[in-house]
């Protein structure tokens, strides 16, 4: 392990989460926003859902691991929430089970520390449209519809407010943009760079509006090495130097 430590923070879940750096991915703003405060680790599986977490959840986060996340971020629900293949097989969990899978996720990981904060993110909405254009000599037909990502969001919802978890209703989150079904997805279902701007406001709005010690909102979190230093850019005065450990300017947007 490299040092000197720093506040780990894991996205936990499927392919949204695997993806979270790819196409001006999520996972990659969050990375940049807590760029010297903060580790961004990402535990994404592609096509998982709430059994196959529940199967590796010891695995990936064991109860006597020396050091435990600062913030854990899970998303599961968008595969559990396809409709049911004839053959039985596939990754869809019906609704009561999906509670409880998330039931137990949120007791276990609950369970690491009394510092480590949780945030669960709902699946988001589709473009049902694009969904059900898509073809592929690979894959069976797709049942996925927004009546279905409604039901799922908001049972997770309910169980989050029962638990007092911090969550996010991506449904809502994305439906309230306009152009959502052609601005947000890559293919219907995975993020855009649009779509994951979405996601990372939302959580950000989360963590600065938290009343926890200590905040885990960026803002407000150290700097890593922040004193400054003979060695920093010199001033415009020749005389001064610049301590850059906090500049944003290179930031396409101001996130607050």
């Amino acid at each position: 392990m490299v040092g000197p430590p720093r506040p780990q923070f894991v996205l936990f879940g499927s392919s949204i989460v695997q993806q979270s750096f790819s196409n001006g991915g999520w996972g990659a703003i969050l990375a940049d926003v807590y760029a010297r405060k903060a580790d961004i680790l990402v535990r994404g599986y592609f096509g998982w859902n709430s059994r196959r977490a529940l199967e590796v959840l010891d695995h990936v986060f064991p109860k006597d691991a020396a050091v435990q996340p600062s913030l854990i971020i899970t998303y599961f629900g968008g595969n559990d929430s396809m409709g049911p293949h004839p053959s039985g097989l596939g990754p869809h969990v019906p609704l009561p089970e999906y509670i409880e899978n998330m039931r137990k996720i949120v007791i276990h990981l609950k369970s690491l520390s009394d510092s480590t904060r949780l945030i669960f993110l709902t699946c988001p909405p589709v473009d049902e449209d694009r969904v059900n254009k898509n073809t592929s000599a690979y894959f069976s037909h797709l049942v996925r519809t927004n009546e279905l990502c409604q039901k799922y969001a908001e049972a997770c919802v309910q169980l989050c407010q029962e638990l007092d978890v911090k969550v996010v209703n991506l449904v809502t989150a994305f439906q309230q943009r306009d152009n959502w079904t052609t601005d947000c997805f890559t293919d219907g279902i995975h993020l855009s760079a649009e779509g994951s701007k979405i996601v990372v406001a939302e959580i950000l709005k989360v963590l600065k509006e938290a009343e926890w010690q200590p905040s885990l909102h960026w803002k407000a979190m150290p700097t890593e090495f922040p004193e400054d230093s003979p060695y920093d850019l010199v001033a415009a005065d020749g005389k001064t130097t610049l301590n850059g450990c906090d500049w944003t300017f290179h930031r396409a947007i101001r996130w607050d």
